[in-house]
């Protein structure tokens, strides 16, 4: 058996930055990876870099809407190249990143618990018991697989991990899921040139938007040509042999409906991976949605052992766990003013064709609370900046409130969208009126000075 200064399970942003800064100060760490294609975790892998590369990729795609689609699927073919060169060399980089440093063991392998100090690690052809007083849970996130019928060994029926492996363009594809991942993929894929059918068992799109943002996104992303099901129950998948049949039921009109399809993606949510680290050999508790149970200094039902980034449950995104590690690193080694309660309000980004971002509380929220606000809204065809890029859909809105001048939220649907929302992220942070943004002085042409207009 092996002894360690720290185990940390998982190569994800939270578990490998803490790794290295262990390391700087002389802990010996050991890093367990299950598979050698996740080195860096998910955003790096199967997450935000893979696809934020076929958005990038995918807005030229759309120059291409007069060709025909053996030339978008050659494009499209080109495009998973380059999406695959990213995710490679950035996979190989963080790789070394740790495995490059003396205090730092990497192991590839499935890690297990055998009891709270010792973790025993299946490699391919050997295992091994290692032990430590410090251990760290990074494991991320699965897909959520619903309990459809003709789901299982479909060669047709992907995830939003394995049909980014898939060089083929397909020219029918339906989303099974209208949340923020579907309708990143469905503009993605329209976007190339696909045929995008999206399902929705809600019988509204992304009900936890306001109504006339909701409204805006529809519209632009049918503009891409895809169509919308909403009260859409999947109720089987078939392999006919050459395409999916996607049989559905319209929950409003209680009317059966079929679709075929080149490729089924399901994009019904995801949750936290604890799959084999037999947690409870370590006494550590999940809650009744999987997710490991922490406190605020993200310490888990046993002390000694703690959870970092999607494992935990919550806000499912690499900024949150890289500031996981912050607040790790500040209760090992600083004053333990950092917890999980002082990072609020955080925004979030979903990268449809243009962007939607937002922070704090939306207009619907802020009317069931009873607060006394103010509502700015400002079509994005009112921006100066987008007449350059020619890009004129969307809406930005904000909430403030009527008493104290203060910004309870914000969500930007349009151009740039995700580096504009941090203006108002750092506003909200500081405190400041919401004045201080109305009266900013903002470089010309550009988004940020839309928040000159969209507060006057």
């Amino acid at each position: 058996m092996k002894e360690f200064d720290a185990i940390i399970i998982g190569f994800g942003k939270g578990g490998k930055t803490l790794a290295a800064d262990l390391a700087k100060r002389g802990w010996t760490v050991a890093m367990i990876e299950r598979s050698d294609k996740m080195y860096g975790g998910t955003c790096i892998n199967i997450g935000c870099i893979p696809t934020k590369a076929l958005v990038y990729q995918a807005k030229f795609a759309t120059r291409l809407k007069d060709s025909s689609f053996e030339e978008k699927a050659e494009f499209y073919r080109q495009a998973i190249a380059i999406k695959e060169d990213v995710t490679g060399t950035l996979r190989n980089k963080n790789f070394h990143n740790l495995a490059d440093d003396p205090n730092i063991t990497v192991y590839t392998g499935t890690g297990s618990f055998v009891s709270p100090e010792v973790v025993a690690v299946q490699m391919k052809n050997e295992r091994m018991e290692l032990k430590s007083k410090h251990i760290f849970i990074n494991t991320g996130a699965e897909t959520v697989i619903p309990a459809i019928e003709g789901i299982e060994n479909n060669p047709f029926v992907y995830t939003s991990t394995s049909i980014m492996e898939v060089t083929g363009l397909p020219r029918e594809l339906v989303i099974v899921g209208g949340g923020y991942v579907g309708l990143e993929f469905a503009s993605i894929y329209a976007s190339f040139g696909s045929r995008v059918t999206v399902l929705e068992g809600f019988p509204e799109l992304i009900p936890r938007e306001d109504r006339d943002i909701a409204e805006e996104v529809k519209k632009a992303l049918e503009k891409k040509g895809i169509v919308f099901r909403v009260g859409a129950k999947v109720q089987s998948i078939v392999n006919t042999g050459n395409k999916a049949s996607v049989k559905f039921m319209d929950t409003r009109a209680n009317v059966a409906f079929s679709l075929e399809a080149d490729a089924v993606l399901l994009a019904t949510g995801r949750r936290p991976y604890t799959t084999g680290l037999n947690l409870e050999a370590a006494g550590v508790k999940i809650d009744d949605r999987g997710a490991i149970i922490v406190d605020e200094h993200l310490r888990t039902t046993q002390p000694a052992i703690r959870a970092i980034g999607d494992v935990k449950g919550g806000l499912q995104f690499t900024y949150i766990s890289l500031d996981d590690y912050r607040i790790i690193r500040e209760d090992l080694f600083g004053n333990k003013e950092r917890d999980q309660n002082d990072r609020l309000p955080v925004s979030y980004s979903v990268f449809i064709d243009p962007p939607l971002a937002r922070i704090g509380i939306n207009e619907d929220d802020a009317r069931k609370q009873n607060l006394d606000i103010i509502i700015k809204k400002l079509p994005v065809a009112a921006i100066p900046r987008v007449k350059i890029l020619g890009e004129t859909n969307g809406l930005f809105k904000v909430i403030i409130d009527k008493k104290t001048n203060k910004i309870l939220g914000c969500t930007l649907f349009g151009p740039e969208a995700s580096e504009v929302i941090n203006l108002v992220a750092l506003a909200m942070k500081a405190d400041l009126d919401y004045t201080f943004l109305r009266d900013f002085i903002y470089t010309h042409p550009s988004m940020s000075e839309s928040m000159n207009q969209l507060l006057s």
